[in-house]
């Protein structure tokens, strides 16, 4: 039972990273399909702008009432823009981004080539010799490198005024002092980190959530599975890359 469980695990990973291969090479072969690439720019960006500002606002603001009520303690609160700014743009902000869009995008991703898949739709697109991984799966996977650090920046400057907010209007904390601590803490290392994670990390949700959707079977319970299984392996596989990422960067960046 072990055995097959890993085979069959070690057998879609397979699949996975040649899956991988074809988005690349696509990557490099012409037309390139600019409509499709502005059009996904439209839904994963633009439309994600609200719920980005949304959780951002939500993350600084919380993040900021927990540190104040602990530096409080002893009489530091003076420090919290710089924990909070600092902490939003190395983890928060990128790994709650990448969370939001997954359940706003990542779902919607498998569930609409799903559904492409079960109605043959693909199959009419390889028909006409038009590579579905190239019109589909590419301007996906190359609009999510732009928009999720664009959104990961948008998070971190909402984040930081909630916290602001909390921090001068709610508890008082003096203002200059809380914006010197933040600057002279927050570099542009830090904010380089984030950026770097959130476009590995849309690459990763954009190829598992269209492999997940290119896999489906079994007419529309195949889709609702394959929309489910793309959003807890993007979720989890995005932790796991995050602490690697941050193994590796804190080795190089901050050496």
């Amino acid at each position: 039972m072990l055995f097959e469980f890993l085979g069959k695990r070690l057998e879609a990973f397979g699949r996975y990273m040649y899956f991988l291969g074809e988005i690349f090479s696509s990557a490099v072969k012409k037309p390139f399909q600019t409509a499709q690439f502005v059009n996904e720019l439209e839904h994963l960006g633009v439309n994600s702008v609200p719920i980005i500002m949304l959780s951002g606002g939500a993350m600084g603001m919380i993040f900021s009432l927990q540190m104040v009520t602990m530096l409080s303690l002893f009489q530091a609160e003076i420090g919290v823009g710089a924990a909070v700014a600092v902490a939003l743009s190395r983890e928060l902000a990128p790994v709650i981004t990448t969370l939001m869009l997954i359940a706003k995008n990542g779902s919607a991703m498998a569930a609409e080539l799903g559904t492409m898949k079960v109605t043959e739709q693909i199959d009419a697109l390889e028909a006409m010799s038009v590579s579905p991984v190239k019109y589909l799966v590419l301007p996906k996977v190359l609009a999510s490198v732009v928009v999720y650090p664009v959104l990961t920046l948008l998070a971190n400057v909402i984040g930081s005024i909630g916290s602001y907010v909390i921090a001068i209007f709610l508890f008082n904390v003096d203002s200059a002092g809380y914006t010197d601590y933040m600057f002279d803490f927050l570099g542009p290392r830090d904010v380089l980190m984030g950026l770097i994670k959130s476009a590995v990390m849309g690459v990763m949700v954009a190829t598992i959530c269209c492999f997940h959707g290119l896999q489906t079977t079994q007419g529309a319970k195949g889709v609702g599975d394959s929309a489910t299984k793309a959003v807890v392996v993007s979720s989890v596989s995005i932790l796991v890359a995050d602490y690697i990422l941050t193994s590796i960067m804190l080795n190089f960046i901050y050496k």
